[in-house]
């Protein structure tokens, strides 16, 4: 065998957990055969100069249809993908190449610039306020990215972003060397003064705090590809903070069919620049989708590009419900729909080897992965 329509009804039911799913039947999580993705080789790189401008979107003209269409890569192709590189906080980078490894032999199909306008119709994102809603689980996993895109909380010391969020496709962008990741936090008052009594604080506004990057991994199948046909498949990077972040993070997961999402629907929440400051949930239908892209509308701006898109589904083995990330928000495209222009804000899925490839980076080994 070869090891080859109220705002506050859809604020509820995001952080209590009462989605009114029918009483006879669960969306639930399936349960995939992860590969194993290893390190063969490590070497080092020349320093990188970080002269890049950082992009908080990413464009590509290459739509479902194309890359349904495109050949399937060969394993070594794959194997270039999925070999990566790390930036480490003192500048020094290396490549690592990868050996992928199954359990059993599968068939994986992967199966023109205008004006960037991520809001169909009438604005559905809803800003998040107050600290009850902004500190609390889903929420509390979103976080802001120096570079000025978004991230997610995936382990005690990872945040799942967009490679373009710290690397251009060509080389690193200012400010990743010294990436920082903020954390919105309630912004103290004293009124001890005002007050004339014992000092006591009171919670005003919100305000981020920000903790150093240890060292970020970014996929060569972005750097290689650089956003075109195959590039944006690869829109991902993982950063490892210097020190815990203490929150409860979300886990990710292998992305299941659109069809099978519970009402064909995904979540995600960013910093999207045009509500400076604000935090913006949004969820929406996907509209298509190909082996590695999830094609849909929800309504973005720049910024939110790096949120983790997620799923809240029944885990049958814990008999409990448990949202999970299954994507990444990576930017828009205009795509010809039999002659007509359509444009789409497209996401990364996790697929079973991007599930693989990105526990292995959490985790540290592959015993850890074996399930997505």
């Amino acid at each position: 065998m070869a090891i080859i329509p109220i705002l506050l009804l859809f604020l509820l039911c995001a952080i209590k957990e009462v989605i009114p799913y029918s009483v006879h039947w669960k969306p639930t999580w399936p349960a995939y055969r992860v590969p194993i993705i290893l390190p063969q080789s490590t070497h080092n790189l020349d320093k990188p100069e970080f002269v890049a401008e950082a992009k908080l979107e990413v464009s590509s003209p290459c739509g479902p249809q194309c890359h349904k269409v495109s050949p399937l890569p060969t394993y070594e192709e794959v194997k270039q993908y999925l070999s990566y590189e790390t930036l480490y906080a003192n500048g020094s980078l290396t490549e690592t190449e990868v050996g992928i490894y199954v359990q059993r032999s599968e068939t994986e199909s992967r199966g023109r610039s205008r004006m960037k306008r991520q809001i169909y119709g009438y604005d559905s994102r809803f800003s998040i306020f107050g600290k009850d809603f902004l500190l609390n689980y889903p929420f509390s996993t979103s976080v802001k990215l120096s570079t000025g895109c978004t991230g997610t909380l995936v382990a005690e010391k990872h945040v799942l972003t967009a490679a373009h969020c710290v690397h251009d496709g060509k080389t690193y962008v200012k400010g990743a060397q010294k990436l920082r990741v903020g954390f919105l936090k309630p912004k103290v008052k004293d009124s001890s003064r005002a007050t004339n009594t014992s000092s006591s604080a009171i919670p005003d506004k919100m305000k981020f705090q920000w903790i150093r990057v240890k060292r970020t991994h970014v996929p060569k199948g972005w750097i290689k590809g650089n956003a075109n046909d195959i590039g944006m498949d690869y829109d991902y990077a993982l950063l490892e903070l210097k020190k815990p972040h203490k929150r409860k993070f979300m886990k990710i997961g292998v992305s299941p069919p659109a069809k099978h999402l519970p009402g064909g629907r995904i979540h995600f929440s960013g910093y999207d620049n045009d509500r400076p400051g604000n935090l913006v949930y949004r969820f929406c239908d996907v509209k298509d989708e190909t082996y590695d892209l999830l094609y849909q509308q929800c309504d973005a701006q720049p910024g939110a590009s790096g949120s983790g898109v997620y799923v809240r589904m029944w885990k049958r083995q814990q008999q409990k419900w448990e949202r999970k990330i299954i994507g990444i928000f990576s930017g828009h495209q205009w795509v010809d729909m039999n002659g007509s222009p359509q444009d789409f804000n497209v996401a990364v899925r996790i697929t079973p080897l991007k599930y693989a490839q990105i526990c292995y980076w959490i985790k540290g080994n592959y015993v850890d992965c074996r399930e997505g």
